[in-house]
């Protein structure tokens, strides 16, 4: 630090949420847990570890994107501390595609990781006490996709074909231009009931044509061309392929391992994207994330949950509160599944009264689902792949148990504020009463 630089402890508020929550994580384990992820004799210098899991971290906490996280931090000190800076810089710290790149050199394992860190912060309420009961939900985490038709895939397949074979100067038989550009009106409007049989007729019009434009464009080509994109030739003849009845179906092109999940809600009957589930404490804290693909039933995820909890705190539950839609399996080992039921004949009042309250302790794990979704972005995964889905997935849980230390350091900060207060009033009163009396007695003896 030079003369004419001003350190950042001698300008901001050492009792803001950030700085607090900088002094509760132990960085140099930080740096030591990730330093597995890096080379340490190759390549230029990378940008410091305690800045990057700083930055993802706060990316969760204020639910922001890649950029935003960067141009927040360049204007915010607090943020700026919370990351190890000791002077305000003027310069971001990293380009927001190294982000990109710092996810997928930690993988899911780097992940977990920083979600354990969110734990540590937390490790007054990691007791064998809080951790004999959890309460387990499942949701689905959204993929940032368009709503899916064969009329949009079927377009997209075309737009593809012709962008590859000008990049690789093939000349395909026909376009098809000016036909799509029909076609496209026909299937806009096939809602109505007078142009239904017209937008059908288009759709299986735009499927032949992109069967043979795929076709055309696979016969042109090379065997070099051929091999660099296999893949996606086989991915676009499984979706000309795929029927209405058919499993297992491709919904998106640049995200063909989504899922269509139905959770019964009146308003979103079905969601695209993938199954994710947590499991929280009586307090309030996450300790198990996870995301889980081909849309398993939700009582088979629960060794998994079960064994996360174990790995991460060193505890095994005594007992899992679900809802019906884990029934079936009563018992994980060592662990007891609860679900709600109408009761046996044999249960006493008591007895009833008693479940009915810990299943309605069990719904406080609802709300959690909805800050996760809301506050921390999980209502739609912008992610790539099964990757993107299991760290997404992980940070939201983290940041939602940062916000919960936050949260309760603010409250114990408040009512510390207002002791603070009332003691300052309560001595005004005492010098104020004091005064009065000394008043009194001034007067009495002039009276005299």
């Amino acid at each position: 630090m030079s003369i004419f630089e001003v350190a950042l402890e001698s300008f901001i508020d050492m009792n803001h949420e950030l700085v607090l929550l900088s002094k509760q994580i132990d960085w140099v384990e930080v740096e030591s847990d990730f330093a597995e992820y890096y080379c340490a004799d190759n390549g230029r210098p990378s940008v410091p570890i305690r800045t990057m899991v700083g930055m993802m971290l706060l990316k969760s906490i204020y639910n922001l994107s890649d950029e935003g996280v960067v141009a927040r931090w360049l204007e915010n000190p607090y943020m700026q501390y919370f990351t190890g800076e000791r002077v305000f810089q003027r310069r971001p710290p990293m380009n927001p595609i190294d982000m990109t790149k710092f996810r997928k050199r930690i993988g899911e394992s780097g992940a977990e990781k920083i979600f354990k860190i969110s734990m540590l912060v937390n490790a007054a309420e990691i007791t064998e006490k809080e951790l004999n009961q959890v309460m387990i939900d499942s949701t689905v985490q959204e993929k940032n996709i368009t709503f899916p038709t064969d009329a949009k895939l079927y377009r997209k397949i075309i737009d593809r074909v012709l962008k590859v074979s000008r990049r690789e100067h093939i000349v395909l038989r026909r376009t098809y231009t000016r036909e799509v550009k029909a076609l496209k009106l026909k299937v806009r409007f096939m809602n109505h009931p007078t142009r239904m049989k017209e937008g059908k007729k288009a759709v299986k019009r735009l499927r032949t044509i992109a069967k043979a434009m795929v076709n055309d464009m696979a016969r042109k080509m090379n065997d070099m061309q051929l091999s660099c994109y296999r893949e996606d030739i086989e991915l676009y003849r499984r979706v000309i392929r795929q029927e209405r009845s058919d499993k297992d179906k491709v919904y998106s092109l640049h995200e063909p391992e989504v899922e269509c999940i139905s959770k019964g809600k009146e308003h979103k009957k079905y969601e695209f994207g993938n199954k994710s589930a947590i499991a929280k404490t009586g307090s309030g804290l996450i300790v198990s994330a996870l995301a889980f693909h081909g849309n398993p039933y939700d009582g088979h995820t629960l060794p998994a949950h079960l064994e996360q909890v174990s790995r991460l705190t060193g505890y095994t539950p005594k007992e899992a509160l679900a809802d019906r839609g884990y029934r079936g399996r009563k018992r994980v080992g060592s662990t007891e599944i609860s679900i709600p039921t109408s009761g046996s004949p044999g249960q006493s009042y008591y007895q009833k009264q008693k479940s009915r309250k810990k299943f309605c302790k069990r719904a406080g794990i609802e709300p959690v689902i909805g800050h996760l979704k809301s506050d921390h972005r999980m209502m739609r995964n912008y992610l790539k792949g099964t990757l993107g889905d299991a760290i997404n997935t992980m940070m939201a849980a983290a940041a939602f148990n940062m916000r919960h230390w936050m949260n309760k350091n603010a409250l114990s900060s408040f009512v510390s504020w207002l002791k603070t207060l009332a003691g300052h009033l309560e001595n005004m009163l005492f010098e104020t009463e004091n005064q009065y009396a000394c008043w009194r007695s001034t007067l009495a003896m002039v009276a005299k």
